[in-house]
């Protein structure tokens, strides 16, 4: 006995446990309150819509969302078929695409792509109202660092992967906990500018004449025979020379501070380069994670794109995920598509012209 299928739209493929995810913060994002999934989501679309709709709703979140990838997914339409389907599910009010600008270390700025997703259709001031309360959510996530962007999440049908092995610990060590010693080391023990005490040793112990400061000094005496320094001397200099190199600078910086404007002869080159150690010293930067009071914080800017063209703009100026040029040229197309009717015309006028240009 045959089964009967109401819909004549066509079944979406299943998914490939091999479907590409995009990087972390990237691809496929679901937007919330959406109806629950039924057989008749995606009825009033046309056939390839539907076809589409299907597939890219059942991705998981952080799914490859690129025309490209999707076509290789799907194998009855191209790229063109593809993209064409992505801006009529996104004039349905399915699909919207976004980018946002986010600030990393060092206020290094980049673009992060996204692609939101609806099975519910949305009109245009309900996903205007959903990414402008996106824009502070985005805003205030924090970067990926660089080194979990070439990896990618694993899909969310794979089992969950387990964490990385346990420290072989006793059952009776866990009233000790190991991380209470992460904050004594990042807590200073003293300020930049004081001195350490002559008996006092380093947080961080190094080899006698292996520190940077130290090294500096001694190379000051090849690069200059004026400035030639003594073992004695290198380590007398060291610690107001690590002064320098803890506010920021670099040792090439430290060097050509040290060796400018030397004169004709110098009959103490300790004497000399103390003295401008203590009267160069340059001031201190805050530092990245401390700005400055009242410095602007940068926040994410939140740009919708074209799903058409790719052209970004505010949420408000592009209704239906579209810039006005896509926007008409998708409204002309719509109104110029023939009509069931109008084809069924053509294809009886063009039998009657065949039947005439018959020879008798």
């Amino acid at each position: 006995m045959a089964t009967q299928h109401p819909s004549s739209a066509l079944h979406a493929p299943a998914l490939s446990a091999a479907y590409p995810m995009a990087k972390p913060g990237y691809g496929k994002r679901s937007a919330p309150e959406q109806q629950a999934r039924t057989r008749h989501d995606f009825a009033l679309l046309p056939t390839r819509e539907r076809y589409v709709a299907g597939f890219v709703d059942h991705l998981p979140d952080g799914a490859a969302m690129s025309v490209k990838t999707l076509a290789k997914q799907l194998p009855l339409y191209g790229q063109q078929a593809i993209s064409t389907a992505l801006t009529a599910l996104s004039v349905a009010g399915h699909l919207r695409r976004v980018r946002c600008a986010v600030v990393g270390a060092g206020d290094e700025t980049r673009w992060v792509f996204r692609t939101f997703w609806s099975r519910t259709a949305r009109d245009n001031e309900w996903w205007n109202t959903y990414l402008a309360t996106e824009k502070g959510t985005l805003a205030a996530a924090p970067v990926p660092e660089a080194s979990t962007l070439d990896t990618a999440p694993p899909p969310s049908w794979a089992p969950a992967a387990e964490g990385p092995p346990p420290a072989p610990e006793g059952p009776d060590t866990e009233q000790a906990p190991e991380p209470a010693a992460v904050p004594q080391q990042r807590t200073p023990a003293r300020a930049p500018d004081t001195e350490p005490a002559p008996g006092t040793a380093p947080a961080t112990p190094q080899a006698p004449g292996t520190s940077p400061a130290y090294l500096a000094l001694a190379r000051l005496g090849r690069d200059d025979h004026r400035l030639t320094l003594s073992a004695d001397d290198c380590a007398a200099l060291e610690p107001q020379a690590a002064q320098w190199l803890a506010r920021g600078v670099s040792v090439d910086y430290l060097t050509s501070a040290l060796t400018a404007g030397l004169p004709a002869q110098v009959d103490s080159p300790v004497g000399l380069l103390r003295r401008r150690l203590t009267d160069k010293i340059p001031p201190r930067l805050p530092t990245a994670g401390s700005p400055s009071p009242g410095a602007p914080t940068p926040a994410g800017h939140l740009l919708v794109e074209c799903t058409d063209c790719g052209r970004p703009g505010p949420p408000q100026a592009l209704p239906d995920g579209l810039c006005r040029p896509c926007r008409t040229a998708h409204a002309g197309a719509a109104e110029d598509s023939p009509r069931p009717v109008d084809i069924a015309d053509v294809k009886a006028h063009m039998n009657n012209l065949r039947d005439l240009l018959k020879p008798v």
